[in-house]
């Protein structure tokens, strides 16, 4: 029981944030292993441009309710709130911020599988391959 109290704390704490803009400028992370992948693809996707940036949202979907969605753009949108953590510049929609306040994207080429995934302090739980949360 405290474990949820203290995640809905957590979850009201995040939401005043964003209402208020009062999130810091670190508020969404890149490890150094995902910075050096983001890099390694951007080299060989010339196509995608030098003003790309990775843009990181949270879609309705998955085993646990809510899924991230990691794309490269080049476009910002008239509401996108804008970060650079580790030399990555990183974008996200105001709805999509709620739920990714302090979480750190990663890179792993571990043995449970390749690829991008996400530290959320904010998830209560997640699935077991890791792609779903819920908060």
């Amino acid at each position: 029981m405290e474990y949820c109290k203290a995640g809905a704390e957590n979850h009201s704490r995040l939401k005043r944030q964003v209402m208020n803009n009062t999130f810091s400028a670190d508020s969404i992370k890149i490890s150094d292993t995902a910075k050096a992948r983001i890099q390694q693809i951007l080299s060989e996707n010339k196509e995608q441009g030098i003003n790309s940036f990775v843009r990181v949202s949270v879609v309705s979907g998955g085993c646990s309710g809510l899924s991230y969605k990691l794309d490269f753009d080049s476009e910002e949108r008239p509401k996108d709130q804008v970060f650079e953590d580790n030399g990555v510049k990183i974008v996200t929609d105001m709805k999509s911020l709620l739920y990714l306040l302090g979480t750190t994207l990663d890179f792993s080429e571990g043995l449970s599988g390749k690829g991008f995934y996400f530290n959320n302090p904010n998830a209560a739980r997640t699935c077991a391959c890791g792609e779903s949360f819920a908060v």
